[in-house]
């Protein structure tokens, strides 16, 4: 927004708000140092001496737009009729006043970490000023860099939820305003990316990953899709959605699902000194075996085999066999492309 725009909504807002009655669109323009500026103080308008108000339909329209910006931004304008048949405006402060806010100590934790999530998003301002809104009224949340934590000692730990994605701004917005987005996706077991038509519905993070979970239009299905694999822009489309979204969305249960989570049995593979950290931090039982090489014991389940391509020529599956089996398929149908 333009600081000229900026500085008339705000104008505009403090007359509406300090007024005890309605304010007609004449007494606006000429008490609004903006609008005398740009169409002069309209006295043609104002007080009726037959002179032409060459400025009165573009302040007219200018004045809607303004008002309509206002309450979009949550101001509640009212419209009163006078007794001459005037328009006027005016916004109360009982309607536009914040009921008290209280908060226990989980719910002021919570809201800091997820300010902490737009630290290097384009509303990494408006987060902050949410929250100094709230510590001014008297909120015991946490300063800058640190962690509310209900009168307990400070630890060294700092929980942060990372998004450094590009694609996660855009996809947040989509999810907000259910709009269709189209994306280039690349999956595990592909050499090259592919374009999917997505109607997102929910963000989740989980372990350290972004994951959108939405209805994919191509294969009219639900899908999750991880952040990281989405390459260029995601790209906005017209229309609405086309399919329901749920109630509940299990994205962490799908990518458990995925990644082995929801194990059967156990697999033993080989793993490579110093690589795989997910995976040893889920070992059952790790032992070196030399030649720069650890054997582990891990939990086998539904899509282990898609996360362990992931870690390429540093793990090898040694049992079982249909595990095994699976893993060379995919990296197989990923050389070919």
């Amino acid at each position: 927004m333009a600081i000229a725009k900026a500085e008339r909504l705000m104008n505009l807002a403090l007359c509406l708000l300090g007024t005890r009655r309605p304010l007609t669109k004449r007494e606006l323009r000429s008490s609004i140092e903006a609008y005398v500026e740009a169409f002069g103080p309209g006295y043609a308008m104002a007080f009726g001496n037959g002179n032409a108000d060459t400025g009165g339909d573009a302040f007219n329209r200018m004045f809607e737009r303004d008002k309509d910006d206002l309450r979009e931004l949550g101001l509640v304008i009212e419209t009163v009729e006078g007794i001459d048949g005037d328009i006027g405006y005016l916004a109360r402060r009982d309607s536009n006043r914040l009921p008290p806010i209280t908060l226990d100590a989980e719910e002021a934790a919570a809201l800091g970490l997820a300010a902490k999530v737009w630290q290097q998003a384009r509303l990494a301002g408006a987060a902050s000023g949410a929250l100094q809104k709230l510590r001014a009224a008297g909120m015991p949340l946490a300063e800058d860099g640190e962690d509310y934590d209900a009168g307990q000692p400070h630890s060294a730990l700092e929980p942060r939820i990372p998004a450094h994605e590009a694609s996660f701004e855009p996809l947040m917005l989509a999810c907000r305003d259910r709009r269709p987005v189209v994306f280039d996706y690349r999956k595990s077991t592909a050499a090259h990316p592919e374009q999917r038509q997505v109607e997102p519905w929910i963000l989740e993070c989980w372990r350290g990953h972004w994951y959108v979970a939405g209805w994919d239009r191509d294969r009219k299905a639900e899908r999750v899709f991880r952040l990281s694999r989405i390459t260029g822009k995601v790209r906005s489309r017209q229309g609405r959605f086309t399919a329901p979204v749920p109630d509940h969305v299990t994205v962490r249960e799908t990518v458990e699902s995925w990644a082995g989570e929801t194990a059967t049995g156990t697999a033993r593979i080989r793993l490579r000194a110093g690589h795989g950290y997910p995976l040893r931090a889920r070992a059952l039982s790790v032992r070196a075996v030399g030649d720069g090489w650890d054997e582990l014991e891990i939990p086998n389940g539904h899509g282990l085999d898609a996360w362990l391509v992931e870690f390429g020529p540093d793990v090898v599956v040694l049992e079982p066999a249909e595990l095994r089996a699976e893993v060379i398929d995919r990296l197989r149908a990923v050389a070919k492309g």
